[in-house]
């Protein structure tokens, strides 16, 4: 993948929109253990198939501004992962999130594109608060949004099949708070 018309910057980063093309990527994201321990565990090629058109194509569509992207290093063009700000599913709520391909972990690159993530939602989308979820067992993911500015307020579960109905580490993020403390 190249980063021309990325959509999205930061210093090491850029997030790009998924094209069908991507597929095969996706496809090796979802299927490795390791990253997809703590996210409902590994998908079959069918089933991110049906992942890819409901949460990726047809969400671009219904929700301008909101998605999930192809997440690239800058200097190499090499994708990494997936970053995304979107609905929590069934639910009216806004949350970010990332998953990045094992080989990619400890650079801090879900702390960099989480943050860069956080001030496009405040600043260019106007939303007043983003929050996030993970699995209880995942201290690293817990880290990840603490660094980057979520507080952690608890446990909510909830019904979609998606998430287990099982509970589920909590945090918010107030866009005037998080903008004040992260000045450009």
């Amino acid at each position: 993948m190249k980063t021309d018309g990325a959509e999205l910057v930061s210093r090491r980063l850029a997030l790009q929109r998924f094209t069908r093309g991507d597929l095969d990527l996706l496809v090796r994201l979802h299927a490795d253990p390791r990253v997809m321990r703590f996210v409902g565990g590994v998908k079959t090629r069918a089933e991110t198939e049906v992942l890819v058109e409901e949460r990726i194509f047809d969400y671009y569509e219904r929700h301008p501004g909101l998605g999930m992207w192809a997440t690239l290093e800058r200097a190499s063009g090499a994708c990494v992962g997936i970053h995304l700000l979107n609905h929590i599913r069934g639910e009216s709520i806004i949350q970010v999130g990332y998953l990045l391909l094992a080989e990619y972990w400890g650079r801090g690159y879900a702390t960099e594109m989480c943050m860069r993530l956080l001030r496009y939602g405040f600043t260019d989308l106007g939303l007043p608060q983003i929050f996030a979820i993970t699995d209880l067992a995942h201290v690293d993911s817990q880290h990840v949004l603490r660094k980057s500015g979520l507080q952690r307020r608890g446990e909510r579960s909830f019904d979609h099949p998606a998430y287990g109905g099982a509970p589920m580490a909590w945090f918010e993020c107030d866009g005037a708070r998080w903008l004040a403390e992260h000045a450009e």
